[in-house]
């Protein structure tokens, strides 16, 4: 055996033995759905008797359910809920009397669904823990959502296993900060065979942490593609958000939400109008993104101030997000772009790491009946647009003649011969969609440049955003002066 394997899992041990030599730890494990992969870490350690008050599997529903109650959905949140309250409040009744005074109670609580032999849907886990800081004190919970990217079942269990470990032992030792407790999370296991795309804390243990922040550093991180935000700013998980949905989706900095923003949305639902089960949302990316935290924080609640989800992306390459949202829905999906996304779409320079480069980039954007429709940019814009040096070499002829005051369509622009044959391919095929009727009011703005005339002072700002975008704006006291 080698010394990787050999060592393989020895942090996990340590974790649990230090837990089981810690007498005032006390707690219930239960388990649905892969086997009990983790306190079997605590009996294997030794020691266990003083660490684990019950273990247990309710596998069958019904059985399941007459202690729980009856979910919507077995591995989902709902259900982990359950279960928590239901060991929690049963633990302390019981045992609070006699040893209360000394002891720390927790319950951790797992549910689970991994990849079939089929292979068709991909292993996921709702995992949680409610525990004391001190004895007697008010608990505080922990829950995560995590998807299993191993192959074999029980690889994916004894990863479950790991992260579970993980998770009660930095419950009750790793709360100094956000960044520590989640990259305790998936030590000796790695964000390559699990991705945790939700997290919320909630107590007086946790009662530094903000739980967007927490969202926020998963991306940061690399725990996650992607995290979820609902129309009201609230956390959200993409499973059962998207779940069986076509979806309608807007890329943008949002730096802040502008009318070409929610008329880019507004033209594509238009367009789209008799589309079953449709959700319309707006997508971000701060994988290259350095703006504060506040910044980004602050443009969460202005896309929340207009009450549309928001998705938190760390790759780039719109080829990307069809591929996310597969792994959610087989629905429709659609995404909206703005002329300057052409100049993405077709820069060889974003797909160095792919041996077909902007070729594979497109084979993956466009397969599967995905489409992207384009939004107009009026002429003076465009002018401007092909100042830019990446702009002209990438998409667009430096000979370009353009009335100043006309709009211009992905019906009529003309590209570069170097991308023509390609961009004629998708628009002729109905992989580009030119979209009309965009407001005119939209398309006098100029996006790129209100953060900075936010900042300056420059009046008339508040004409080129929507109303509750311009409020919360001044309430929170975006790009603004002290």
């Amino acid at each position: 055996m080698s010394e990787l394997n050999q060592d393989q899992g020895a942090g996990t041990a340590r974790k649990a033995l230090a837990i089981n030599l810690d007498k005032s730890a006390y707690g219930v494990f239960a388990e649905i759905g892969a086997g009990q992969e983790v306190v079997r870490h605590f009996f294997k350690a030794g020691g266990a008797s003083g660490t684990v008050a019950k273990s247990m599997s309710a596998y069958d529903m019904r059985v399941s359910d007459a202690i729980y109650g009856h979910p919507k959905r077995y591995v989902s949140r709902e259900r982990l809920e359950q279960m928590m309250n239901h060991e929690y409040g049963l633990l302390v009744d019981r045992l609070a009397a006699e040893r209360g005074a000394n002891t720390r109670f927790f319950t951790f609580a797992d549910t689970v669904a991994t990849t079939p032999k089929e292979g068709k849907t991909q292993g996921h886990s709702w995992m949680g823990m409610r525990f004391q800081v001190t004895p007697g004190s008010a608990p505080s919970d922990v829950i995560l959502h995590l998807r299993l990217w191993d192959r074999g079942v029980s690889r994916q269990q004894d990863a479950l296993g790991m992260v579970g470990v993980n998770l009660v032992h930095a419950a009750l030792h790793s709360r100094d900060s956000i960044a520590e407790f989640l990259q305790a999370l998936v030590d000796e296991v790695g964000s390559g065979r699990v991705e945790i795309d939700f997290v919320h804390f909630s107590g007086p243990a946790f009662a530094h942490f903000n739980n967007h922040d927490a969202l926020i550093e998963l991306v940061r991180q690399g725990l996650t593609d992607a995290i979820l935000f609902d129309e009201n700013g609230a956390p959200a998980v993409a499973g059962e958000f998207f779940y069986k949905k076509s979806i309608l989706v807007a890329r943008g900095t949002y730096r802040p939400v502008s009318l070409v923003n929610e008329d880019m949305l507004a033209c594509a639902e238009r367009a789209l109008q008799g589309t079953k089960d449709m959700v319309t949302i707006f997508e971000m990316c701060i994988g290259q993104d350095a703006s504060p935290q506040d910044e980004v924080l602050g443009r969460i609640a202005l896309v929340a101030a207009l009450k549309r989800p928001l998705l938190i992306t760390r790759h780039r390459g719109w080829y990307r997000l069809p591929a996310y949202f597969r792994l959610h829905t087989d629905g429709e999906i659609t995404l909206v772009a703005g002329m300057n996304n052409l100049v993405d779409l077709f820069n060889p320079e974003h797909y160095r790491h792919l041996d077909g480069g902007v070729l594979e980039a497109s084979g993956r954007l466009f397969k599967e009946g995905v489409r992207v429709m384009v939004y107009p940019m009026r002429g003076d814009q465009l002018l401007r647009l092909i100042s830019d040096p990446v702009a002209r070499q990438v998409c667009f002829p430096e000979t370009y003649k353009i009335n100043a005051d006309s709009v211009i369509t992905a019906a009529d622009v003309q590209v570069r011969p170097t991308v023509s044959g390609l961009f004629e391919h998708l628009r002729t095929n109905g992989f580009l969609v030119p979209i009309t009727g965009a407001s005119l009011q939209a398309l006098a703005c100029q996006p790129r440049t209100l953060a900075e005339r936010i900042r300056t002072g420059t009046p008339g700002w508040e004409k080129e955003v929507p109303a509750p975008v311009a409020a919360e704006i001044k309430r929170l006291k975006l790009w603004q002066k002290s």
